[in-house]
Order: C-alpha cells, then sequence, then structure tokens
C-alpha cells in the first residue's frame, strides 16, 4: 500500500514534468513565460466565451491583489504558472457563463431556498466523511466536484469530461494528495470553490503561497462573497434538484459564520471536533502536498507558521459567532464518536434537524461507509515536528477551544482522510 512521502522540501515530480520544467524556465530567462495580467487573464476568458459581462461583486481588485501576491510571493515553476494561468481564467471564463445565464433567466435569483445543513470544523475533523455520509440520504442535494469545476449550464457529459480529466491530471501530478483527501470528479465537493469565483477564498492559500493576498481577504467584507455563493446555488438548483435542502460542507466557513447566518437565515450547522495537536499536523501535510504541485520551493516550516496562525483564527472566530448565533444554530459532532459510531452520531444529527431517518436512506448510508474503507488510497504519513510544531505549544494555542469542547477527554481516533 502506498504511504505518502515526508519529504516536503523534493515534491513528487513526474520526469515529463521535469523536462518541461527545464524547457520553462530556458524560456524565461529570455522573457516568455504565462502571463498573469489581470487584463491579459480576463481578456482571455472573454474571447473563450464570446462574452464581456462578469456580473458582480467585481473580481477585478481581488483578481489584481492576487496575481501581485502571486508574482510576488508563490516562487512558481514553469508548469505551476500555465496551471495557474488556467485555472485564473476557468474562474473568470465561469463567470462570464453565469451573468450570461442569469441575464437569460431572471427568475433564477428569485428562486426560494431551504434553509442549508452546514458541516464546517477544523479541517481533518472528519467533515468529509459526514459529508459523505449526510450525502447519501436522497432527499438532501450536494454539490459534485463536476458541477463546482464548472457550475455554470453546459453539457452534463462535457462537465463531467472535464472533472475526470482533472482528478486524473491531480493523480498524476500528487499521488500522495488521495490518500489525504479524495478528489473524486463524482464525488461531494466543498463549496469553498463555488466561493472561490468571487476570488475571496481561502482556495489560492490552499495552493500557494501568496500571504499578503491572505491577509488581504481576512480584511474583506466576505458578504458579496456568500451572496454569490448564494446565487450559483440557485443555478446549479434551477439544473437538477430544485426544492431539494442544500448540504454544504467546508472548514472555509468557521472564519465567516457570522455571514454565513446573515444571507443564509435559518442555516443549520453541524461542527465537527477533535484535538488541534492530532490534526494541524495533518493538515499542513496536506497543504504541502497540494503547493508541491505548484513549486519546487516549499517550506514546511513557513507553512506550519502561517497556517498554524490561520488555524487559531479560524476556531477563534468561529468560537466568538457561535456566541452571537441563534439558539439551536449548531451541532456538535466528536471526531472519535463519529469515527466509532457514525450512524449512531447520523441518528443525533437528524434529531437536533427535526428529521426522520427513515430505514432505506440508514441502507444507503451504510452502504457509503463500507465502500469507503479507511487508507482505500494509501496511508497518511506526516509528523507534527516536521512543521516546526510540537504538541505542547499547539495545545497551549488552542487551550480556550479544547477546554470548550472538552477535547482533552479522549485519545487520538484514527485519520482517515477527511
Amino acid at each position: 500500500m502506498r504511504e505518502t512521502s515526508l519529504d516536503y522540501r523534493r515534491p513528487h515530480r513526474p520526469r515529463a514534468v521535469q523536462l518541461a520544467n527545464r524547457v520553462g524556465a530556458r524560456l524565461e530567462r529570455v522573457g516568455v513565460r504565462a502571463s498573469l495580467d489581470p487584463d491579459d487573464l480576463m481578456r482571455a476568458a472573454q474571447r473563450r466565451t464570446g462574452l464581456t459581462d462578469f456580473g458582480p461583486p467585481s473580481v477585478r481588485e481581488p483578481l489584481e491583489v492576487l496575481v501581485r501576491s502571486i508574482e510576488d510571493e508563490a516562487r512558481l515553476h514553469p508548469i505551476g504558472r500555465l496551471i495557474t494561468r488556467e485555472r485564473l481564467i476557468g474562474v473568470l471564463t465561469n463567470r462570464l457563463r453565469v451573468a450570461r445565464e442569469l441575464a437569460r433567466d431572471p427568475r433564477i435569483e428569485a428562486m426560494e431556498l431551504a434553509p442549508p445543513i452546514v458541516i464546517t470544523g477544523l479541517q481533518r475533523t472528519g467533515t468529509t466523511l459526514l459529508h459523505r455520509v449526510l450525502g447519501s440520504d436522497p432527499r438532501l442535494r450536494w454539490l459534485a466536484s463536476w458541477e463546482a469545476i464548472q457550475p455554470a449550464p453546459a453539457s452534463r457529459e462535457r462537465r463531467i469530461a472535464n472533472a475526470e480529466r482533472a482528478e486524473r491530471a491531480l493523480a498524476y501530478l500528487a499521488p500522495d494528495f488521495f490518500a489525504i483527501h479524495p478528489v473524486e470528479a463524482h464525488a461531494p465537493e466543498e463549496e469553498v470553490l463555488l466561493l472561490d469565483y468571487t476570488l475571496l477564498s481561502t482556495v489560492p492559500e490552499a495552493t500557494l503561497r501568496v500571504p499578503t493576498y491572505s491577509r488581504w481577504v481576512e480584511e474583506q467584507d466576505q458578504r458579496p462573497a456568500y451572496r454569490y455563493l448564494r446565487t450559483l446555488l440557485r443555478v446549479l438548483s434551477a439544473q437538477r434538484g430544485a426544492g431539494k435542502r442544500w448540504l454544504l460542507k467546508t472548514p472555509h466557513h468557521l472564519e465567516w459564520l457570522d455571514t454565513l447566518l446573515e444571507v443564509f437565515p435559518g442555516a443549520r450547522v453541524i461542527w465537527t471536533h477533535r484535538d488541534p495537536a492530532t490534526t494541524l499536523g495533518s493538515f499542513c501535510s496536506m497543504i504541502a502536498h497540494g503547493r508541491g504541485v505548484f513549486s519546487d520551493d516549499v517550506d514546511p516550516v513557513e507553512i506550519g507558521a502561517s497556517w498554524g496562525a490561520k488555524v487559531e483564527r479560524l476556531v477563534n472566530r468561529a468560537m466568538d459567532a457561535r456566541e452571537r448565533a441563534p439558539a439551536g444554530a449548531f451541532h456538535d459532532v466528536r471526531y472519535e464518536d463519529l469515527v466509532r459510531d457514525p450512524i449512531g452520531e447520523v441518528r443525533r444529527i437528524y434529531a437536533f434537524l427535526g428529521e426522520s431517518l427513515p430505514p432505506h436512506v440508514e441502507s444507503r448510508m451504510r452502504a457509503t461507509l463500507s465502500a469507503s474503507p479507511q487508507h482505500r488510497h494509501g496511508v497518511h504519513r506526516y509528523r507534527l515536528a516536521d512543521f516546526g510544531l510540537t504538541e505542547d505549544a499547539v495545545r497551549s494555542r488552542f487551550a480556550r477551544y479544547r477546554a470548550l469542547f472538552g477535547l482533552d477527554e479522549r485519545a487520538p481516533a484514527p485519520d482517515p482522510a477527511g
């Protein structure tokens, strides 16, 4: 069984990519490289679609800030730069197509959405496992990976084919990544990818070293991003699953719970919990493997410092927002309990939601669990010390969170992807 590499400073690099990077480096020395100029990116998206309206909110400022941060800080290799250019053009292309669809059918923006069920929690706390189990309920609507990559209406077959190609490309470029977090074309995906169509999300900093952009995003009003998320959910509901209640999931929401509950009044939040001394090293490993796709210069200690601070911010803002939230908005799930008795935890969640759990739905959930054994994509290995972190320092840093949710009381459980 494959085990993930612990040599983060020497990312996995297929020979073909190594050769392409050598050629690309020579071209860059004579001034030939993939353009990340904001005007050029926007014009490229407009040429590909024949459209001009990117819709609100404006992406111009966040695109400029992100590109400047990439140029100054990300240390991309030539193929990483080319992938980044294509990703940004893809964001802009989808914005153009969504704006066209909304202009064609103004009824979409008026579509009623039931208050969503939102799974959130610090990274590596079982959110993916819970998302896929709850997503087995056919009464709920979840975001498929192929929809996240291309939310604008188009041929379903073409969108799925594009997502399958992206899955194969990631498996080729970073085979270790799937042991940490499975990215599968037909599986449920995080709506942080939808938030990223505003370029006001944590997606760039999860794969690139862009500290200036990260700090800028933290200072922005996130309501435009969450309103655009609501718009995209309406666009997707109009395509399939109209009238179904959305099941959302991403750790990104922890930082912006006030905004989430304002834009989606009545949302019910399921918050997963696990000791950060166990999870932070795992998450930093995921970040390091992700950055290794784009750069030959990956510093695990820098990742530990920056994401240690980021995760601390996430959880502190979440605890503060929870104190201001409406009564009954939150339900807590311990990771250890979820792993030990997933169906028991699901029953408690459904009681919180005031919903029934019919036998046929429970049967589907058990089938999902059986089809997703631990380590099916390999064994994820990681060491907290590789990121300049110690268990004592992490426990001290998250003392408020650990005390509030009693995370000292149980021994660490296994670490399946999620």
